[in-house]
């Protein structure tokens, strides 16, 4: 069977992919991308661009139940869950032809559709068609991954995709699982009028983070009415009639929760499977990463992985780092690492949460002497005068090197403002450059230079 040989190879157009072969085009190298369902990957079809835009729509809804608050009322209010659903759509569907008509235009660039799959080292097939090339990157993503619960084959379960195809509102959702995807979720369908109990298996919600973030950000959903059923030690599933029963805690006297949905939003995998990596001599781990060095090598010569799949980041903004480390190590003679980056993410609940660097625990765990700073969001006019005072503001300090280490923003605009200390981590310089800096009155920003004057030893 004949071979098309091209100089670059890119499996899969989610965030990182499309950006690659951007830049191979712009190198004049003949490249091909490979996409076996929707162009954009995760971020534009199933992820942050959906699930922002129904975020959108439940903090517009929640904001017209408070008009009272704000001198003004709307009369009856009614949620069209089809109407929401069918804004969502068109936002994503306009994303996903952008990406498409990108990779279209590329000069130098074959667009392919069609399930890829290794057959020997640097070969590829994709309908029945043989392709090589000396530079393949794979950029194939990950997918929400059920976890093992007695009943779950008996129970139809949403996950994060099929939720958002919904258009009718839930009478009850019962969520599996206290993490990042599933409190979106419980506050969003909170808001559009379903009643939401959360079911988790530790005894606090986020384990990642610190104490009082998780218990910030539980008192926030409890005040919009989610239930909590916390150290859920034993979870299963079952039907009764037209509804599903989620059982969460051992003993003849298990207690219960009876929904007409359940959400199971606990886990991902990555697409790695049927990709034939074995042939191709791509190394996994146990969980199906695929293993890779720090700047996105695979154990192959000549294949890179990026975004969800090589599990160095699982967020829209590492895929696209990824693809800033391949290109700047392949073109620009730039060194640039993963382990370069400083971890940084939201949640994106309303108030958002911006976190970035260490965690105080994380801090005690590296034996520095920190500083910490922590203000209530009461504190910060722009917060009162937008009746937004939910939440506080924590900086994190190195006292030795005056460098910041870390910050946990959870109130108005932190998944913005948090970028602020965010940058002066990046260029290495001690917090009093920002904690000196005249800030813009009124914003929420402002306040972290007066937050920062505060520092004091962490206990």
């Amino acid at each position: 069977m004949t071979i098309d040989t091209f100089d670059a190879i890119v499996v899969g157009a989610g965030q990182a992919g499309p950006a690659i072969a951007a830049r191979c085009s712009k190198e004049g190298l003949n490249t091909a991308v490979i996409e076996r369902l929707h162009f954009g990957g995760t971020c534009v079809n199933v992820g942050c661009v959906p699930t922002k835009t129904l975020v959108a729509s439940a903090r517009a809804i929640r904001q017209a139940q408070r008009g009272a608050e704000f001198g003004f009322a709307v009369g009856s209010l009614r949620v069209d869950m089809a109407r929401v659903k069918a804004r969502k759509d068109g936002i994503v569907a306009h994303s996903r032809d952008g990406v498409e008509a990108w990779m279209r235009g590329l000069k130098h660039t074959e667009v392919i559709t069609g399930p890829a799959h290794f057959i020997g080292p640097a070969t590829l097939e994709v309908n029945g068609r043989r392709l090589t090339a000396p530079r393949i990157f794979l950029n194939v993503g990950g997918r929400a991954a059920p976890p093992p619960l007695p009943g779950l084959a008996d129970v139809p379960t949403l996950d994060n995709v099929s939720i958002m195809d919904l258009d009718r509102v839930p009478e009850h959702l019962v969520i599996v699982g206290g993490s990042y995807i599933g409190l979106e979720f419980a506050q969003m369908m909170r808001r559009f009028g379903a009643a939401v109990t959360v079911v988790e298996r530790s005894p606090r919600l986020l384990p990642r983070e610190d104490a009082d973030v998780a218990d910030a950000i539980r008192e926030i959903l409890e005040a919009e009415g989610v239930r909590f059923d916390l150290g859920a030690e034993c979870i299963s599933l079952a039907r009764d009639g037209g509804q599903v029963i989620v059982g969460a805690a051992c003993g003849p006297h298990r207690a219960s929760h009876r929904g007409s949905h359940v959400l199971l939003a606990a886990g991902r995998r990555p697409n790695t499977d049927g990709l034939g990596l074995e042939a191709a001599g791509v190394r996994t781990d146990e969980r199906g990463f695929i293993v890779v060095d720090e700047q996105c090598r695979t154990s192959a010569d000549g294949v890179w992985a990026v975004g969800d799949c090589n599990g160095r980041g699982g967020f829209t903004h590492t895929a696209w780092n990824d693809h800033e480390i391949v290109v700047a190590n392949l073109f620009d003679h730039d060194p640039r690492r993963i382990a370069d980056r400083i971890p940084c993410y939201a949640l994106f609940i309303d108030p958002a949460l911006g976190r970035i660097g260490m965690s105080e625990d994380e801090a005690r765990a590296s034996g520095r002497k920190v500083l910490r700073a922590k203000m209530p969001m009461q504190r910060v006019g722009r917060a009162r005068e937008a009746g937004e005072t939910q939440g506080f503001m924590k900086v994190l300090v190195d006292a030795d090197t005056q460098l910041l280490l870390g910050a946990a923003l959870l109130g108005l605009n932190g998944d913005e403002v948090v970028h602020a200390l965010l940058d002066v981590m990046a260029a290495q310089r001690p917090y009093t450059v920002i904690s000196r800096a005249m800030h813009i009155h009124p914003t929420v920003s402002e306040l972290i230079p007066t937050l920062l004057q505060q520092l004091k030893p962490m206990a």
